[in-house]
């Protein structure tokens, strides 16, 4: 994975109905070793790294990069969307074109809360680099991913074996952001409001 590229970053925070979408800070640090040592976040995802390694290793500052938002709820970190090129991916219909990841810390499940920041992400996404798809890969057996993936307008374009599980790849089309509105009723719509990017999901 590399970056995006040439977009303007960080951008303003992005206010969606309940949450804030910002570029990650020193106070995230802590947040981001629970996220990352989580087991069950990472239950379709490898397995959870070390919380000592994380220790060690994390940056005062991590995940600082185009594409990567913290979600914040109340002013903590709740989870981060990632929006990266995927320069390496092993499937030749997604090489190259920008993807979709997201990770939540359990305690913020069930809520809509992915839901929310990912639409809002993509619609920055829209906004930043009009008219390139987005894929995003999950395994099969992540029901939640795969219901989420439908309904941010992803549609399969095929399963492989990877990581001894099947994997699922969708494709998220270009907006057209003349009629976007009306092409993609579950993305969220974007107006500013003093200076503020706003976005007021509309998700089924």
């Amino acid at each position: 994975m590399t970056e995006l590229g040439p977009v303007a970053w960080p951008p303003v925070p992005i206010r969606t109905e309940r949450l804030v979408l910002r570029e990650p800070e020193a106070r995230d640090r802590a947040a981001f070793i629970e996220l990352l040592a989580s087991p069950e976040v990472h239950t379709y995802l490898g397995g959870p790294r070390s919380r000592d390694e994380l220790e060690r290793e994390m940056p005062r500052v991590p995940a600082q990069w185009p594409g990567s938002f913290v979600a914040e709820l109340d002013g903590a970190m709740i989870g981060q969307i990632l929006l990266r090129r995927a320069t390496e991916h092993r499937r030749p219909a997604a090489a190259g074109k920008a993807d979709l990841g997201y990770l939540f810390l359990p305690r913020a499940w069930g809520s809509g809360y992915a839901s929310e920041a990912c639409a809002a992400a993509l619609d920055w996404f829209d906004g930043v680099l009009p008219g390139e798809p987005v894929v995003l890969t999950t395994q099969t057996a992540n029901v939640g991913s795969m219901r989420l993936a439908a309904k941010l307008g992803f549609t399969e374009v095929e399963r492989f074996q990877a990581w001894d599980a099947e994997q699922w790849l969708g494709l998220r089309p270009p907006v057209n952001l003349s009629d976007s509105q009306t092409q993609r009723p579950s993305t969220a719509v974007r107006r500013s409001t003093d200076g503020q990017t706003q976005v007021l999901a509309q998700l089924p």
